[in-house]
């Protein structure tokens, strides 16, 4: 598979934005039936080689697109979602189809319900192609015996962790939108490295029942779509209180997809200490890029000092390792051979802490957050990079345990950001000599994704790198 540089966003109906197909199908111009077909021809052709998908739902994303056609015939239109087809990152339970969350032990696992967020989907009038690789148990690293997704962009290029598969299918035109995970970067790193638009919501604002864990307290679920204003539209469907998760948030869901205009100037915040000091040459001109769409958009852009990034992407590791040992107890170290080395190394540092360390990094941890929240009560968004060390290559990355500067450059930008449970998008933002994409990410404060996505919507009408798509050839 050969990749060149970009094509035009309207080269092809597999590269039009989610909403715009939406109108496509609601005014009758596009059948769901045409454009969920489209869809498995494109992946049929190009996925042997991406790798993206695990499990393809064929016969039954057919039987919904022509029983929601036949809806539509009858006028019963259910929103933006109706008939457009998505993906679904294999953690979500699905009733008809394995969810395997990038394990072999878990390969098999049929559930005999739909994940609350898979059920709104549905429930909105979404067809659901199929599940999307990722690594094992959501973590760093895929699983030696699994196939790793190949970036869209330039075969040698990192495709992100570890929502690889939804990067990889929503760049390379295989679905409208995804769903992912983030941890501790799981979003924005994958839609950093596929020149996607990925949004992590706040912790609790979209429900966690039938996701298959990595560490609870750490886990998210957001989009990942062509635009912001795509990646409202399916928030907007998944966000809500759900009974069946009562850590999900009470707060009622505003109409994200309505709300798309500033009503206000931002107050955006920079830290060029901590990114001089942690991001490399590359990723640092394309945040003075950012700034300078952003200052000619009359935003304002301040001078801050965040509070301690690096000692908390530190201590993200060592607290996500104790809740992923909790999470593998039933199988591990009883199964530990079947784990791959990426998985087993976070448990075994969560399985030799004791509660004195962990009581110690939750201190910290509510420490940090408290900060975060008095630092996001001066500003109304703080800039930061998706990832801190541009496009890296697939040999860059296999140093990452080893190389302190990488390890930096990647987990910073990301893993505070989920220690203290705040909202960010990340937004394709150029690119690198390679033709490679670059991503900046906005962080707003709790429950603020309605400011995020209309900041996106608003820095996207400005720039056209979300338009900009990978010309993918098969051999």
């Amino acid at each position: 598979m050969a990749s060149s540089t970009t094509t035009s966003a309207n080269s092809g109906l597999e590269f039009r934005e989610l909403h715009e197909v939406s109108e496509l199908i609601r005014s009758g111009r596009l059948s769901s039936r045409a454009a969920t077909e489209a869809m498995f021809d494109r992946i049929d052709e190009l996925d042997p080689h991406l790798l993206s998908f695990v499990t393809l739902m064929r016969e039954s994303a057919l039987a919904a697109a022509d029983d929601l056609d036949e809806r539509l015939a009858r006028g019963d239109w259910l929103g933006p979602l109706h008939g457009v087809p998505l993906a679904i990152k294999d953690l979500a339970y699905t009733h008809d189809a394995p969810t395997g969350a990038g394990t072999t032990i878990h390969a098999d696992f049929q559930p005999d319900f739909d994940a609350t967020v898979v059920a709104r989907l549905r429930a909105a009038g979404a067809v659901i192609l199929g599940k999307l690789r990722l690594t094992e148990g959501a973590f760093t690293g895929h699983h030696p015996d699994l196939p790793t997704p190949v970036n869209p962009w330039e075969p040698n290029t990192w495709s992100g962790v570890s929502s690889s598969g939804s990067g990889v299918a929503t760049a390379a035109g295989l679905c409208y939108g995804s769903l992912g995970s983030d941890t501790g970067g799981s979003i924005r790193l994958p839609s950093s490295a596929n020149g996607v638009t990925g949004l992590k919501s706040t912790w609790g604002r979209v429900s966690r029942n039938g996701i298959f864990p990595l560490a609870p307290s750490l886990d998210h679920i957001g989009p990942m779509t062509r635009s912001a204003r795509d990646a409202a539209i399916i928030l907007e469907a998944i966000a809500g209180h759900d009974p069946n998760d009562p850590t999900s948030a009470l707060e009622p869901v505003p109409r994200y997809s309505r709300q798309l205009r500033l009503e206000t100037t931002p107050v955006v915040g920079f830290d060029r200490e901590l990114a001089a000091e942690h991001f490399d040459d590359v990723t640092n001109e394309m945040l003075e890029s950012t700034i300078e769409v952003l200052l000619d958009l009359g935003w304002r852009v301040l001078d801050v000092r965040t509070p301690g990034f690096a000692e908390a992407a530190q201590e993200w590791t060592a607290l996500c390792g104790i809740e992923t040992a909790g999470v593998h107890a039933e199988n591990y170290p009883s199964r530990s051979a079947e784990y791959g080395p990426d998985l087993a190394g976070p448990i075994e540092i969560g399985r030799g802490l004791s509660a004195i360390d962990y009581h110690e990094l939750l201190e910290s941890r509510r420490a940090f957050t408290g900060r975060m929240r008095a630092l996001m009560s001066d500003i109304d968004l703080l800039l930061l990079p998706g990832i801190g060390a541009a496009s890296p290559t697939i040999s860059q990355m296999e140093n990452l345990g080893s190389d302190a500067e990488l390890f930096a450059g990647v987990t910073i930008p990301t893993a505070p950001i989920d220690n203290c449970g705040m909202p960010s998008i990340t937004l394709p933002a150029g690119f690198t000599e390679r033709g490679t994409p670059l991503a900046a990410q906005f962080v707003a404060g709790d429950f603020k994704e309605g400011l995020l996505l209309a900041a996106g919507h608003t820095f996207q009408q400005a720039t056209d790198f979300h338009r900009q798509h990978p010309h993918i050839v098969a051999v």
